[in-house]
């Protein structure tokens, strides 16, 4: 049977619709890739799939997020939290999961106003756990060599059935993060400061075999070691700026926040529950808040109302278009008829 919510999802977050002075005609071949690695089936359904199958009640998921540094960009940006947090919510309300984000300090305010604008609340892991008050946050130290160390005791503390890692950076062939025109983000010729590689707690969750994905929009993000020589093949630079970590479900989008929104209509299907979408005045909200507290526009590095270059409404009419993919495949099949 066909997929039509699955397909209809993965075509809308899959839009292209950028300037002259960014990349064109990239997320098509990286999706190919992607759904070839996904076993030729729709990327957004078959990570919502295993995200159900892997997380019950209690269970902990971790979600990465986190993109921008000092000088242009010292919190991040709005492309990223809004996407966590809002699959965070449907995670945390549709089953009753534990979502820990899992970021670097300098990212933790326009994640945590997120969150909150998602009426996700960020509470002490011990009271998100066992009294079901919301969402938890950890800070990776700031020091790259205590890194494998801390990625053993998050492991050991929280003991996570799922990892998805949205618009978070993902190391090179050398090793080195870059941005997605190619600049070094670590490493001695570094061109921003305070970027820390968090990549091995997706390394971590491979070698345990628990669930993950990985969701960016210009192969540089964790994940894309999934479908690594595609990305080499279509980005400019690739060869430089390609991660090489891989996910089991790996997302291209027009931005991360859609592909997220994209897991979250299809979790919304699976559980025959549409009213977990998030509404378009709830994703206002989201950004404004992701914008206010310091999760700037990447294209610009402005706090005007957008994400990626574009207008914030085109998110918000994202969110409405997806809802009713979501509704109309809920209705009975005569809904609406007059005989």
């Amino acid at each position: 049977m066909i997929d039509y919510v699955g397909e209809a999802v993965d075509k809308l977050i899959t839009i292209e619709a950028k300037n002259h002075g960014m990349p064109h005609g990239i997320l098509q071949p990286m999706y190919d890739a992607a759904r070839k690695a996904a076993g030729n089936k729709p990327v957004t359904m078959t990570a919502a799939e295993g995200l159900m199958k892997a997380l019950g009640k209690g269970d902990v998921v971790f979600i990465m997020t986190g993109a921008g540094y000092e000088p242009t960009m010292p919190k991040g940006e709005s492309d990223g939290p809004p996407g966590a947090a809002s699959l965070a919510r449907i995670l945390y309300r549709g089953l009753g999961a534990v979502p820990v984000y899992v970021n670097e300090a300098c990212h933790a305010d326009p994640i945590i106003a997120s969150s909150e604008a998602a009426h996700l609340m960020v509470k002490p892991f011990e009271q998100a756990r066992d009294r079901h008050l919301g969402a938890a946050i950890e800070n990776a130290p700031t020091d790259q060599s205590r890194i494998p160390a801390w990625v053993h005791e998050i492991y050991a503390k929280y003991k996570p059935k799922a990892v998805v890692a949205a618009e978070r950076l993902g190391a090179g062939a050398n090793g080195i993060v870059h941005s997605a025109t190619a600049l070094p983000l670590t490493g001695p010729d570094a061109k921003f400061q305070g970027c820390i590689d968090i990549g091995e707690v997706v390394t971590e969750a491979n070698r345990r075999g628990i669930f993950s994905v990985g969701i960016g929009d210009h192969g540089n993000e964790l994940g894309f070691g999934t479908i690594y020589d595609t990305v080499v093949k279509t980005m400019p630079k690739g060869d430089q700026m390609a991660t090489v970590v891989k996910t089991d479900v790996v997302i291209p989008a027009m931005m991360s926040n859609w592909g997220c929104y994209g897991i979250e209509a299809c979790l919304a299907y699976l559980l025959k529950k549409p009213q977990l979408i998030h509404s378009p005045e709830m994703e206002k909200r989201i950004v404004q808040a992701c914008l206010d507290a310091g999760g700037l526009e990447a294209m610009y590095c402005t706090t005007e109302f957008m994400v990626d270059g574009l207008d914030g409404e085109t998110s918000m009419a994202c969110m409405q278009f997806l809802s009713n993919i979501v509704r109309k495949n809920l209705e009975p099949a005569d809904a609406g008829l007059t005989h």
